[in-house]
């Protein structure tokens, strides 16, 4: 498995992000052909099914990755609290704990302080990590 960076971090599920939602997306092209083509109840019925699969398709992922971002709050807050003997800065920024994961433990506690000093984006944050942590877990 390659080495993660700033460059090479991102993650795509392909079950997810080639299959699953263009297949969603062509159902709802198709229902909505359907419609177009046919005013019966059951092309209403199909376009509504369809886009309640769209739906149900991003809802999932949404509440994976919320899920994810607590996780991810409280493993970093601990992270801090280990290492500094103090929590995270309620100052920070979901995005900005985020970016910090990837942090390593030696330039974490003064990337978190830079973070919060000088607002730093999650971009700048990544881009400021100097020895890379790698998360192969995010959903």
């Amino acid at each position: 498995m390659q080495e993660q960076s700033y460059r090479r971090h991102t993650r795509l599920d392909p079950a997810f992000h080639m299959v699953a939602m263009p297949l969603a997306f062509l159902n709802v092209v198709g229902s909505l052909v359907y419609v177009v083509g046919r005013h019966t109840a059951l092309s209403f019925l199909l376009l509504a099914s369809s886009l309640a699969l769209i739906l149900a398709l991003t809802r999932v992922r949404l509440y994976a990755t919320r899920l994810q971002d607590r996780v991810v709050r409280i493993e970093e807050n601990f992270r801090h609290f280990t290492l500094t003997g103090r929590p995270l800065d309620a100052a920070l920024t979901m995005d900005q704990i985020i970016a910090l994961r990837f942090a390593g433990d030696d330039e974490f506690a003064a990337l978190c302080a830079r973070a919060v000093r000088e607002r730093l984006s999650k971009d700048a944050i990544k881009q400021a990590v100097t020895h890379w942590r790698a998360d192969r877990h995010r959903v």
